[in-house]
């Protein structure tokens, strides 16, 4: 048995290639990247070797086993720990939508499906779609059906995209998008369901949706007031 988490790496743009081709040397190759800017105040960058240079984010999914390996590989081989080269942290997964995004995501990963999640008392969960480019509407008309509310987009690449017609039965082109949708943790399988049906891998958008446990909110009062009506 053992447990699924989302594994985040934020390092510098020009480093991409470099983390991308270690990650796939250690045997994951199945991510999403997209974009972000540092926003440190320049002491702070100043103190940690820091630059507010464009950053890459890479999103993959793996074990924690396989985290123990790539932590390992990252201190040592990546040097992270050297201020200026990145940062890489996990976040436990709680569920995940179907089966065959399940041996997608954990090719070659050694994984033995467990328990759902490690965090049991969450109010709220975050779900990760990730989707062909140009179908968020079609996934966030579907989880509105069954009362989702709003979502946020990112625009991403994915890769390891080879893989999928091996896993899946279909080809994923590489533009990506990344829905994040949070919801009360009693909606999150029917939520999940829904877009499984309307805009899952046999639909055009071919979702891939996972959850993450929330410890905490704020700004859903005024959500959770009308609910209670």
């Amino acid at each position: 048995m053992s447990e699924l988490y989302m594994m985040v790496t934020i390092t510098n743009r020009n480093l991409t290639k470099k983390f991308t081709s270690f990650y796939q040397e250690m045997g994951v190759d199945i991510s999403v990247i997209t974009v972000g800017r540092g926003t440190a105040a320049s002491e702070i960058l100043d103190y940690f070797g820091l630059d507010g240079a464009e950053k890459s984010v890479m999103i993959q999914v793996v074990t924690g086993e396989k985290w123990k390996e790539l932590k390992y590989g990252l201190q040592r081989k990546m040097q992270i720990d050297i201020p200026g080269i990145g940062i890489a942290f996990i976040v436990p997964i709680s569920s995940m939508g179907g089966k065959k995004a399940l041996n997608y995501l954990t090719n070659g990963l050694n994984f033995v499906k467990g328990e759902e999640s490690s965090l049991k008392d969450t109010k709220y969960e975050l779900l990760v779609v990730i989707a062909n480019q140009g179908y968020t509407d079609l996934i966030m008309d579907a989880a509105r059906e069954v009362h989702a509310a709003g979502g946020t987009v990112i625009h991403a690449k994915g890769t390891g995209t080879q893989h999928a017609e091996k896993f899946l039965g279909v080809t994923l082109v590489p533009e990506k998008e990344i829905v994040f949708i949070v919801v009360r943790k009693e909606q999150k399988n029917d939520i999940m369901r829904a877009i499984m049906d309307k805009a899952g891998l046999e639909s055009k958008a071919r979702s891939i949706v996972f959850s993450l446990p929330v410890t905490d909110t704020a700004g859903m009062r005024l959500i959770e007031e009308i609910e209670e009506v």
